[in-house]
């Protein structure tokens, strides 16, 4: 049976913020990013919440920080790995404390107050072995759990497990409690996110911005058919999701989808990822796309029948939703809201058969044929 974790406690000073920490920027964070630039990085974490939680409880041990000893600044120091926002709250605290306040928000925060200074002397830790021994605790809490990353970290975090850790899907997945199918998207859409870094056209930060919908995109077919991704790829096939013959379509692609400096996106909405996809799967709405400096989203999916697919999902959803008032509309036909509301559908329903006449002349017939053998 493992051993427990230990609870230690050292000095706040001792303590080293993570500069390699995901959640600063895959641009920012650096082993190099000095301790001060990482504070002013995290300023704007909601620390106060956290800070004004250890005035009024203190620090407690079950909420220990979790430290590796690593090389950082050429010396050997203790690097919080997991509890940076408590570790940055507590150091924004003491320098309050000590009169040298980041802001007047810190200064009223501890004016008047009487701070215990075990809270700066005493900061209970937990120290593991490697990075790699809590990378599992990680995923789960952030990738997982209730504690989550924003879906870029998310991806950035599980393609360092698959690539560093030289781990599969199926591996990783059972490290954070996650599904195998979801690291695989997640994986491919932060590599695809790399590859498009390559591409001078490729508008990389609007891109980064709107990772989550580079990521549902991924979902559908058509993305998948035009960009010639192999969803199913193994890390190794899937390192470079788009293959370098189709690369003028990955910008083309990012284009419609992000915009760029001399584009709008193609739309706005992300409930219209799925539609995007339906386009892409259309030969004739693509090659529109493609000849069209600035294409219209409402014309392309007219060109690829999207359009003409809501319709009739409307339409059938009308359809089931009837039927199922049917069953019960008889127990309140005196009901004069549900009156109303059946003489506005059957004025909606002549509106819509006018435009179908021949179904129309259909449906009477077949009403008069009733009413004659009734």
């Amino acid at each position: 049976m493992p051993t427990a974790p230990k609870i230690e406690y050292a000095p706040i000073d001792t303590l080293k913020l993570d500069p390699a920490n995901p959640r600063l920027g895959r641009h920012i964070a650096s082993p190099k990013l000095t301790q001060e630039k990482v504070l002013d990085i995290m300023s704007d974490w909601t620390l106060d919440e956290l800070a004004e939680s250890f005035l009024q409880s203190g620090f407690w041990p079950q909420e220990a920080v979790i430290v590796v000893k690593e090389k950082l600044y050429g010396e050997t120091h203790p690097v919080v790995v997991e509890g940076n926002r408590r570790l940055a709250a507590l150091k924004y605290l003491k320098m309050a404390a000590d009169g040298k306040p980041s802001s007047t928000y810190w200064a009223g925060l501890v004016a008047g107050k009487t701070i215990d200074k075990g809270l700066f002397k005493d900061v209970p830790y937990i120290e593991v072995g490697s990075r790699k021994d809590v990378s599992a605790y990680l995923g789960f809490r952030h990738v997982t759990g209730i504690k989550e990353w924003n879906p870029a970290e998310k991806a950035e975090f599980i393609s360092k497990l698959i690539d560093d850790g030289k781990l599969s899907y199926e591996e990783v997945s059972k490290k954070i409690g996650s599904k195998a199918p979801t690291v695989r998207q997640h994986y491919i859409s932060y590599r695809l996110l790399l590859q498009m870094e390559k591409e001078e056209d490729v508008a990389i930060d609007a891109v980064e911005e709107k990772f989550s919908v580079l990521y549902l995109s991924l979902r559908t077919q058509g993305a998948q058919k035009y960009l010639h991704i192999d969803i199913q790829a193994p890390p190794d096939k899937a390192k470079t999701p788009v293959p370098k013959e189709h690369v003028e379509n990955l910008v083309n692609f990012s284009r419609w989808l992000f915009g760029d400096d001399k584009h709008e996106p193609l739309f706005t909405d992300s409930r219209n990822v799925d539609a995007f996809g339906r386009i892409l799967e259309s030969s004739s709405a693509v090659e529109y796309l493609e000849r069209t400096p600035n294409p219209r989203f409402e014309l392309a999916s007219r060109k690829a029948g999207v359009g003409e697919q809501d319709v009739i999902d409307l339409i059938s959803g009308a359809s089931d939703n009837i039927q199922l008032a049917l069953t019960e509309a008889h127990v309140f036909r005196k009901s004069e809201p549900l009156q109303r509301a059946v003489k506005r559908l059957g004025i909606d329903n002549a509106a819509l058969l006018n435009v179908f006449p021949a179904i129309k002349a259909e449906i009477l017939k077949e009403m008069q044929e009733d009413a004659g053998s009734a």
